[in-house]
């Protein structure tokens, strides 16, 4: 089986944007602008990252599959202040489609676990945190670890432990309401573990700061009873923290955006891929903004529609909820002639016959705009089962997550990004001359 139920994490603040339909979507807005130094020494802010088949995890039991076109990097986490009780943790999947980092006890050692502090409220009761997915949800507590990735790092940067124990077993009314699957564990979820460095600074931003207010993300006071009140938690991508921050919002330098660079994968496709994450946008020599990217801005947290949108232009359709977006696997869309996959596990993937050429325009909100052609191949029948990289696969988006919502946008998942230089720009902050938040290639 090729496919999983976690087999894409598409975007989270799409999913109460669009679906519920509330009149804004959070996402904290930084201020000031990027740091590019500073007058501090530089620190290695490139790291690996690779399309493969996932953890072991995810090929365990019945319904065991292998990863497709999801991508992951290697972190590490320390206890608080400690330099020995560490721990590096693999197939954590890169998502710049949502904030903040989060995984599962199940990968944690004991020894590590058990010294990172949970986050406690005004009353002295543990915070947990409910977060939504298009495809689901994850619920569990907020913890505190010191992290690093490459030269970058973040100390007691807060997280969410997906599925913890004790009060945490149990899902608030309030979370699961939305619908969808309960992505408690790493073969559902597709990863070890997340990390969103999407356009905004936290994950909930002036949402969170009332009690009581709803966006993807929703914080709850957790005493022995269970979790139930809503808590207000204060927006700040840097210390003293309390709502998730965007891990590279937090660092201390590069801290304005990323980079992610793919090579192109083969027609075929390929077992697997390797390329590089770049934190920072022209604050070192190596993420330079390109003198030939073209920087769509986004729309920010004061849009009715929620942070990091564009407008697409398919098939004369203008779908202004568009997004490019490396946690998903494939390119999401809406096209009533493309035939569909019959095969069970290929609910909603688009099958067509021969491989068809699809063009799309993508505008930004400062009026830029780029042309993309991309061959749309069948899902089923193009890639071998042990294939992680499958380039051109695509699906109903309405089909596969019931989002009539969704007619209005056009998801360009991680295909998009082989062969490419993407930029992620963070709002607020000054990242290669244009303050985000912006993407651009």
């Amino acid at each position: 089986m090729t496919r999983g139920a976690a087999a894409s994490r598409v975007r989270a603040l799409l999913l109460l944007c669009g679906l519920l339909l509330l009149a804004a979507c959070g996402g904290g807005s930084g201020s000031g602008g990027g740091s590019g130094g500073g007058g501090t020494t530089p620190v290695s802010n490139s790291v690996t990252v690779t399309v493969d088949g996932g953890p072991a995890a995810l090929n365990e039991g019945p319904d065991g599959y292998t990863a497709q076109n999801i991508l992951y990097v290697s972190i590490t986490l320390c206890a608080p202040g400690s330099t020995t009780n560490c721990q590096t943790i693999d197939h954590i999947q890169v998502d710049t489609g949502s904030v903040g980092l989060r995984l599962f006890p199940s990968v944690l050692n004991a020894s590590l676990l058990s010294a990172m502090p949970s986050q406690t409220d005004g009353s002295g009761n543990p915070v947990g945190e409910c977060y939504t997915y298009v495809d689901g949800y994850v619920f569990g507590s907020v913890r505190t670890a010191d992290f690093q990735v490459a030269g970058e790092t973040v100390s007691s940067l807060p997280l969410q432990v997906i599925g913890d124990s004790g009060v945490f077993s149990s899902v608030p009314a309030t979370c699961s309401a939305g619908g969808g699957t309960n992505l408690n564990t790493v073969q559902l979820f597709g990863a070890n573990g997340i990390i969103g460095i999407g356009v905004t600074t936290t994950d909930c931003g002036a949402y969170c700061t009332s009690a009581g207010g709803y966006s993807s993300a929703i914080y709850y006071d957790c005493p022995s009873a269970g979790c139930g009140g809503i808590i207000a938690r204060t927006s700040s991508a840097s210390a003293p923290f309390q709502q998730l921050p965007n891990p590279v919002a937090a660092f201390a330098a590069d801290n304005n955006g990323t980079l992610i660079t793919l090579p192109a994968a083969p027609t075929a496709g390929e077992t697997t891929m390797s390329g590089t994450l770049y934190f920072g946008i022209g604050t070192q020599t190596d993420n330079a903004l390109a003198s030939n990217a073209t920087v769509l801005t986004t729309t920010n947290s004061s849009s009715a529609l929620g942070p990091g949108l564009l407008t697409a232009i398919y098939s004369g359709q203008t779908l202004n909820e568009s997004f490019i977006d490396s946690g998903s696997s494939e390119y999401f869309f809406v096209d009533s002639t493309i035939p569909l996959c019959t095969a069970a596990g290929y609910n909603g993937e688009y099958c067509p016959g021969s491989p068809l050429t699809l063009t799309t325009t993508i505008q930004g909100s400062n009026g830029a705009s780029v042309g993309d052609t991309f061959t749309l191949y069948n899902a089923f029948s193009t890639f071998p089962a042990s294939y992680s990289v499958a380039p051109g696969i695509g699906g109903n988006t309405n089909i596969i997550f019931g989002a009539q919502a969704y007619q209005n946008s056009f998801d360009f998942g991680l295909p998009f990004f082989y062969g490419r230089s993407v930029y992620t720009a963070i709002e607020g902050l000054n990242a290669g001359g244009t303050t985000g938040p912006y993407v651009a290639f």
